[in-house]
């Protein structure tokens, strides 16, 4: 970084550009006593403009009896040049007087900023200490320009340059120009790690926020260099060492080197990493009469035997702390305390349970909300003013600040109140942008090509509303759709969600017939606990089939019947014998001459619209250590949904889904996966084909959608999926990285092994049909009247139930491109049904832009 300051006009921008000392000079006859013998009444000022005398008078403080002496005239000169509105300050002596001669500093115009286009000139004058209509100071613009290069550094921008310059002009008026050469961005070339033996550098880098420049950098800034984000970075690999047990791990340092060649910075952290401790015992004390130790040890996450966790211990301190607070001991503080043994490699925790100082909350200021309602940060505390002050539920409240993403920082600071038991709580804030618009792009083979356009924002009106409204577009898929949440119902910490949505899925490679759905559901989340969440809601959806024409171009209906005339397709009438429409010896295909959809599909098209009112609710555990890029944790979703409250169905849907995420060696990640559901029917109605699970590659991979279950299996059909009822599935997965790719690629293998089944379809199996002798109609003719529909008519089901297990192995690339989440997978059948429908290769993602 270069600062230099280059001027504009005569001698007097000459004098400051080169910084000669401001002179201040006094007059040998000063020296004499006789000069003292004056009053700082007396002194007769020379050369102020705008700076009234009796102001520059007032800097010289007399002594007693109100005389001046040398030591009055030193540190009165001292303070006039200390108030930066002088360029020169003269003491001299004639006649006897004391005559002080002042140049006072020019004031600004104006201030403007040259060059900067990464930057914008508000910021810029934002931060500058130097403003129009104020005095010009040297010092202040040599630190104004220091202060936009730092701007510019925390950009990244380490080659800018800033060069004030000075433009006299009439009345002692000048104007400001900072001239910036702003440089490239200066990125990280390497990051490294020394003293790491149980991590391997991959998997550090996972745990920090700064990355290593490449080709796709320009999509992304966290691989700009930033000193704060390294500083940063250096506490976050010392908690992810302490929370796997290490804990007399050290981050010796973070060092930082400036290569000018690659133009980029070498980053290393240096780790003294120490031994893996276990949890030897677990202890509890409490000096508090009535408080049993023992009654808080059900809030300790902490247990003997496993490897010491230092963030499970902060949480049990917090719940435990919260916990004796609810039981009336609001002064109640825990302090845990760890003793090593180095030997055996073990810590013994005990948790101490004190009375703490009694200390009240005077007070709460929030500060730096400009936008964000008071009401939106305090409903955040579970303290208010008045109440015992308890740490740890100021720092819950300061987390949950922090996971609002609604301000670039949150500080919780603490001040004495107007008594020594009194303190006041100050919350500084720095508000960020809240709202999103985006268009995203992306392709799968199962929607084929999609786009969607979204507007959104975190903190509508500034009230901590959540609002979203997007548009979806694809080749198979289109939708709208509005979202709406309150996170605080009716004041309480329980979220209010409105969904309004309308969907139409077309028809396509692996489906005959497209469905049309509107609908609304409300919903109402609330935190159990911080793993336990839980999730009801009620849906409402009017939902109807389409067919192309062809595929429904049978008449099922009486000759006459309702009305409507009998009308045959071309594919009936070419059936007919030799002698035309009147001869029925034709034993062909009929209406399957052109392809017809499974009768089910069908019948749902005949029925028209269906409305589906449901109550359901979700209960979720939740451990995983990252949700975006888990390795250790457990995940379970356990949803029932019950429909029959009012509409045309009714049914009783469940459904679990767990995933259990393990390191296994090194950087190789292990996931089980198993799921399951169970559909069941709720009085005499009989369960639709679109109520049924539809399963393909969401249970074994290498299966197309809706590929597998009961089929159609008339030939000259479209040989639909029918569903299942009930479904389960197993996959192993091992995920590994790429070491020989730079981790900011994002890219990582996968290979896995699934299994599952999906069974019992139970929906419509015939079309009740009852007609005359020899009516024309789909249903073949015969001389018996009221004959049940056959199998492998347009009146009768054809299907194979497909009761097996289905097996596949496979391999896959996971990709966390700047364009959004990709996945490639590649899979090879091992078991399969006769008529289950393969697809071997999958691909899907998005991008945001």
């Amino acid at each position: 970084m270069k600062v230099g300051m280059g001027v504009r006009g005569g001698f007097l921008a000459a004098l400051i550009m080169f910084g000669a000392p401001m002179a201040a000079t006094v007059a040998a006859g000063v020296a004499s006593s006789s000069a003292f013998a004056q009053t700082a009444d007396s002194i007769q000022v020379e050369g102020n403009r705008r700076v009234e005398v009796s102001t520059i008078r007032s800097y010289f403080k007399p002594g007693p009896g109100g005389r001046l002496d040398q030591g009055h005239i030193d540190d009165g000169l001292k303070a006039l040049i200390e108030t930066g509105l002088f360029q020169d300050v003269k003491i001299s002596q004639a006649g006897g007087r004391i005559i002080v001669t002042v140049v006072e500093n020019p004031v600004i115009g104006r201030v403007a900023f040259e060059g900067n286009k990464k930057v914008k000139d508000e910021q810029l004058s934002s931060e500058i200490q130097s403003k129009p209509r104020g005095t010009l100071s040297r010092p202040v613009v040599q630190s104004d320009a220091q202060r936009i290069a730092d701007i510019y550094r925390h950009a990244g921008r380490y080659d800018v340059t800033v060069v004030p310059e000075i433009i006299e002009q009439p009345n002692n008026r000048v104007d400001l120009v900072f001239t910036i050469t702003e440089g490239n961005k200066t990125g990280i070339n390497s990051i490294e790690f020394e003293g790491n033996r149980a991590y391997s550098s991959y998997r550090l880098k996972d745990q920090i926020k700064t990355r290593e420049s490449n080709l796709l950098s320009f999509l992304g800034g966290s691989d700009v260099y930033d000193p704060d984000r390294i500083e940063a970075d250096r506490d976050l690999i010392r908690r992810f060492y302490l929370k796997h047990g290490y804990a007399d791990v050290q981050v010796v340092a973070a060092l930082t080197e400036y290569d000018p060649q690659r133009k980029g910075f070498l980053v290393t952290f240096r780790i003294e990493e120490g031994q893996q401790y276990r949890v030897g015992s677990v202890d509890y004390q409490s000096s508090i009469p009535s408080l049993e130790g023992r009654a808080l040890a059900r809030f300790s996450r902490v247990n003997v035997g496993s490897v010491y966790n230092a963030e499970a211990l902060e949480k049990s301190v917090e719940e435990m702390q919260i916990e004796a607070s609810r039981r009336g001991f609001a002064f109640a503080v825990v302090h845990p305390r760890g003793d090593r043994n180095f030997e055996a490699h073990t810590v013994a925790i005990i948790f101490a349970i004190d009375e703490g100082p009694r200390t009240y909350i005077e007070r709460i200021n929030v500060r730096g909300n400009t936008r964000t309602r008071d009401y939106v940060i305090r409903r955040e505390f579970d303290i208010a003013e008045g109440d015992a002050y308890n740490r740890a539920l100021v720092d819950r409240a300061e987390r949950r600040l922090k996971n609002l993403d609604f301000f670039k920082s949150v500080k919780i600071t603490t001040e004495p109140g107007s008594a020594s038991d009194r303190v006041i709580l100050n919350v500084d804030l720095e508000e960020k942008s809240t709202g999103d618009f985006s268009v995203s792009g992306g392709y799968s083979t199962t929607d084929g090509p999609l786009a969607e356009v979204s507007i959104s924002e975190r903190n509508l009106l500034g009230r901590g509303l959540f609002g979203k409204a997007s548009v979806v577009y694809g080749q198979y898929a289109r939708g709208v759709s509005l979202s709406y949440v309150e996170p605080y119902l009716l004041d309480y910490r329980v979220g209010l969600g409105l969904d309004a949505y309308y969907r139409e899925q077309l028809p396509n490679t692996f489906i005959s017939y497209g469905t049309k759905t509107i609908g609304f559901s409300p919903r109402i989340g609330m935190t159990l606990r911080e793993d336990l969440s839980l999730q009801l809601r009620y849906s409402i959806y009017d939902q109807k089939i389409t067919l192309p024409s062809n595929l429904d171009n049978c008449n099922n209906i009486v000759n006459g019947a309702n009305g409507l005339p009998f009308n045959p397709s071309p594919a009936f009438v070419n059936q007919f014998g030799p002698m035309g429409a009147t001869d029925l010896s034709g034993i062909g295909l009929w209406c399957f001459s052109d392809g017809e959809a499974s009768l089910p599909v069908r019948r749902e098209l005949a029925a028209g619209a269906t409305l589906t009112s449901a109550l359901g609710y979700s209960l979720t555990y939740n451990t995983l250590d990252n949700n975006k890029n888990p390795t250790e944790g457990l995940i379970i979703d356990f949803r029932q949904d019950f429909a029959g409250v009012g509409g045309d169905v009714t049914y009783l849907k469940s459904a679990m889904d767990a995933k259990f995420y393990t390191t296994l060696v090194a950087d190789i990640i292990g996931l089980i996966h198993l799921q399951g559901g169970i559909l069941t029917q709720v009085g005499d109605n009989q369960i639709r084909m679109l109520d049924h699970f539809q399963m393909g590659p969401n249970l074994v991979r290498g299966f197309a959608p809706n590929g597998i279950g009961p089929r159609d299996i008339n030939p000259f059909g479209t040989q639909d999926a029918l569903g299942g009822t009930k479904y389960w599935g197993a996959s192993l997965e091992m995920q590994y990285p790429f070491w020989f790719l730079p981790k900011e690629i994002g890219l990582k293998g996968a290979v896995y092994a699934d299994a599952g089944g999906l069974y019992d379809y139970v929906g419509p199996t015939n079309w009740a049909f009852t007609g005359e002798v020899n009516t024309p109609g789909c249903i073949p003719p015969t001389n018996t009247k009221n004959l049940p529909p056959a199998p492998g008519t347009c009146l009768g089901l054809q299907f194979d139930p497909q009761n097996v297990i289905r097996t596949s192995v496979g391999i896959g690339m996971i990709w966390a491109s700047p364009f959004g989440p990709l996945r490639f997978d590649y899979a090879i059948p091992l078991t399969k049904g006769p008529h289950d429908v393969v697809q071997q290769f999958k691909f899907g993602g998005g991008t945001t832009f």
